[in-house]
């Protein structure tokens, strides 16, 4: 009885701490024109190939992503997110450390896709559906992701990552710059992105940059949350 309740108040403690995160800002000061592209490597282990093609919308206002990969052995659902890290020359998949997540969401509790704004910003296949098919092809606007290096968000100088649903990771790639697109024009006049993280070692979700811009609910939501949390706390020190 106090093993299930003990693992019942971990599963609250995680939603809740969720709910506290601030959401994910639409990244609206992507340069027009800019693509970056993930090939899959050639690895031995694996026959799963293909590519992650992703250009900035024609309003400078989000991502458009285009996957088209292949080779799985079954039609189990597979996942695919952006790593916060790129891979070593030896094309480890490893090296590519965690999600990207720049407001510290964490991976508890799931995604829900309803809410993409909620999410990781590197879980593309929790906002957008998994792999179920083979080949699986998908073209979507991702609306949290940027091509606008300096803020958490930008992906040009990280990874995607291929994994089974029990996380194994399957096979991997670096975006990198597709030649000749170097982001055309300036951006469309809109306000910089805001709300992720630079580049840099920062943790300050908000550094040099305005907050995340409110939406629907926050407040109360926040403030479920918080109250949540302190319930929770008592109860925990009750159990103990």
């Amino acid at each position: 009885m106090k093993t299930f309740t003990y693992s019942t108040l971990a599963a609250l403690y995680a939603t809740l701490s969720a709910a506290q995160v601030a959401p994910a800002a639409i990244t609206t000061n992507n340069p027009i024109g800019a693509t970056y592209k993930a090939n899959l490597l050639d690895k031995n282990t694996t026959g799963i190939r293909g590519s992650v093609t992703a250009t900035s919308s024609s309003n400078g206002t989000g991502v458009v992503f285009q996957v088209d990969l292949f080779g799985f052995p079954d039609e189990n659902a597979y996942v695919y997110h952006i790593h916060a890290a790129p891979l070593d020359a030896a094309g480890n998949c490893t090296k590519a450390l965690a999600h990207l997540d720049p407001y510290q969401r964490g991976e508890a509790p799931p995604c829900d896709s309803a809410q993409p704004q909620t999410c990781q910003v590197g879980d593309l296949s929790g906002k957008h559906g998994n792999i179920t098919t083979s080949p699986f092809q998908a073209t979507y606007t991702d609306l949290y992701t940027s091509t606008q290096e300096g803020i958490g968000s930008f992906f040009g100088n990280r990874s995607l990552v291929v994994h089974s649903k029990n996380t194994t990771r399957l096979n991997c790639a670096n975006f990198t710059l597709v030649p000749g697109s170097t982001g055309g024009g300036s951006p469309p006049s809109s306000p910089a992105p805001s709300g992720a993280l630079p580049t840099g070692p920062s943790s300050n979700p908000t550094t040099g940059s305005p907050p995340p811009p409110a939406f629907t609910g926050a407040a109360a939501t926040l403030k479920v949350a918080s109250t949540g949390l302190t319930v929770l706390g008592c109860l925990v020190a009750f159990l103990i």
